[in-house]
């Protein structure tokens, strides 16, 4: 079937609006424009990808498959064409990115050094938070975190591989106390937990059994904003801790710290840096954006592109 790049063009404007006027909008067309080319699309494929009422636009089923799959890929193509204008200009000012604590190693260190010498005429500022905010609103030029808490709307490029959190503890606390053989198990235990801020609860434990996800409140003992109270301490016996598996290795590597539950702790996808449009990119964004994507990620795997 040959492609019509308009209309795929409509069908993603429908779909991100969630209604025909925001999408006209988007796209200064009309609204009846806009729906007869979701029909054309429609009959071209012989099957429905948008359900309407008088009052909402929703993907069907087919739809929300075909957006999975044509997004990314229509981003890529954007990205590439926004790459291949301005190739004289030389990137300078000041990059601002918001970087969540977790994701602080995998856009600073090496990928971060490479950049730099690449790219003299820009400066970096760097706010490492957990908080959850939007970043343009902010004044952020981008942002660094995993890619399931990113928002649906933001172009995310990645920077890592598939990543796995997991729980460890020291010897010398399975010594005295035992090792769980299961998450529901971890009640019996002194826990090291993560808040992101005073006021809110701690994270809860995130575990998969049977292709079944489930969480668990494990009521720490002891609960911080900072990662490194938490492997400090569990590296001293104080308890079990949950984190990133890259936070851990090398005290892993080294025996002071030893995985729990691995059965439990399946891989997930990665860490992205997101910004929030993909069109007129600025010469500094751009060649960040390029450096990320053309560079392999830390364990040597390529991550996805997500739209």
């Amino acid at each position: 079937m040959a492609v019509d790049l308009n209309l795929v063009s409509v069908f993603l404007a429908v779909a991100e609006a969630k209604s025909f006027r925001g999408a006209a909008e988007r796209l200064g067309v009309t609204r009846p424009a806009v729906s007869q080319a979701i029909r054309r699309m429609e009959d071209r494929m012989g099957v429905a990808l948008v359900q309407r009422t008088t009052r909402s636009v929703r993907l069907t089923e087919a739809g929300v498959k075909l957006h999975q799959r044509v997004a990314p890929a229509i981003a890529e193509v954007e990205l590439a064409l926004d790459t291949a204008q301005d190739r004289d200009a030389k990137p300078t000012g000041q990059l601002r990115l918001a970087v969540s604590s977790i994701a602080e190693r995998f856009i600073c260190g090496p990928l971060l050094a490479s950049f730099m010498h690449a790219h003299p005429g820009v400066q970096i500022d760097i706010t490492v938070t957990d908080e959850e905010f939007d970043i343009v609103a902010e004044g952020y030029d981008a942002g660094v975190r995993l890619g399931e808490v990113i928002a649906q709307d933001m172009i995310a490029v990645p920077v890592s591989g598939d990543q796995r959190q997991m729980v460890v503890a020291a010897p010398s606390y399975l010594e005295r106390f035992g090792t769980p053989s299961h998450p529901t198990e971890l009640s019996q235990h002194c826990c090291i937990g993560w808040r992101p801020a005073p006021e809110t609860a701690p994270y809860r434990w995130e575990f998969e059994e049977d292709g079944r996800e489930f969480d668990v409140a494990v009521n720490p003992r002891i609960t911080t904003n900072d990662m490194w109270v938490m492997v400090r301490t569990a590296c001293a016996g104080g308890g079990l801790t949950f984190g990133m598996e890259e936070t851990f290795r090398p005290y892993i590597g080294r025996g002071e710290l030893v995985p729990l539950l691995e059965a439990y702790c399946p891989p997930f996808s990665g860490f992205f840096l997101y910004f929030a449009d993909r069109r007129n990119l600025s010469p500094k964004l751009r060649a960040l954006i390029d450096h990320v994507r053309y560079r392999p990620p830390s364990d040597g795997r390529r991550g996805r592109f997500k739209s």
